[in-house]
């Protein structure tokens, strides 16, 4: 393996919010982004269709020269990311990794339950895949987990909508229904990494004291973590505080949202994989 950045994918915008904290926590590294805008949103999708869409993405990456992926897109790790490791990475580039964003949130999220009840909100793969379910019960068993599906907020975030007032009706709604499955829930999980975008909203929605966590910094601590415990993979990091972004949509358009997500403007480039 020669030096290369690391490799973060997502189906589109959500995954720059796990990027911005990561770039944040390691700031010395280089990071190589990819969204594929062209055919999200990934979470209304079969297994085989989401497993076939990661996995070109996750291999374009490998190509450019990545020893380490993230895949950032819950639903991607829900229902791709296992069938990857085992069935495609041993082939491709035995020597290389490629890690989720569901392990290391379960890994903590049991212990910021106070009464031992979770709440999730996630797109409806992730629902239907039943991971967190799987990956919370391994470290915090007896912990109740009730879980949301949110049809419609990948939507409204991609297309700009997330700010407006018609976005609090499907807020109010999926916030409500969730609640109603279980009231005694204190601690709930945005399972989606486009969702911090409407946290302000889902607050709103959501009893007082209830807390609300974001996948972001899970994976950034996560990763550090990784990184130190990995350092033969580390060294193959390449450290020079760069960022490049790829989308499979427009360039333009990318970049204008971008900024909701990230904080600040960035060029990207349009690539077909």
């Amino acid at each position: 393996m020669t030096s290369a950045p690391i490799g973060i994918f997502d189906s589109g915008y959500g995954g720059l919010t796990v990027l911005k904290e990561i770039k944040a926590l390691l700031p010395e590294y280089d990071y190589l982004y990819l969204g594929d805008n062209g055919r999200t949103p990934y979470g209304t999708r079969s297994f085989e269709t989401v497993y076939s869409y990661t996995r070109e993405c996750v291999k374009w990456l490998l190509d450019k020269g990545c020893n380490l992926v993230i895949v950032a897109c819950n639903t991607a790790s829900a229902k791709a990311l296992r069938s990857i490791q085992q069935n495609d990475l041993p082939g491709w580039a035995p020597g290389k990794k490629i890690l989720g964003v569901i392990r290391p949130t379960a890994e903590i999220l049991g212990k910021k339950s106070r009464k031992g009840h979770i709440g999730i909100l996630a797109t409806p793969g992730t629902v239907s895949s039943g991971s967190y379910l799987i990956e919370i019960e391994k470290f915090s068993p007896g912990v109740q987990v009730t879980q949301q599906a949110c049809p419609l907020w990948v939507p409204l975030i991609e297309n700009g909508e997330y700010d407006e007032p018609g976005a609090d009706y499907f807020v109010e709604k999926y916030c409500h229904e969730l609640m109603e499955q279980d009231p005694g829930i204190d601690t709930v999980l945005l399972a989606c990494t486009h969702y911090p975008l409407l946290e302000n909203k889902i607050k709103n929605y959501l009893p007082r004291g209830v807390q609300v966590v974001s996948q972001g910094n899970l994976v950034a601590i996560s990763l550090q973590d990784y990184l130190q415990r990995h350092p033969e993979l580390e060294t193959f990091c390449s450290k020079n505080g760069n960022l490049e972004i790829y989308t499979t949509d427009d360039p333009v358009n990318f970049d204008r949202q971008a900024l909701n997500f990230l904080g600040y403007a960035i060029n990207s480039r349009y690539v077909t994989v």
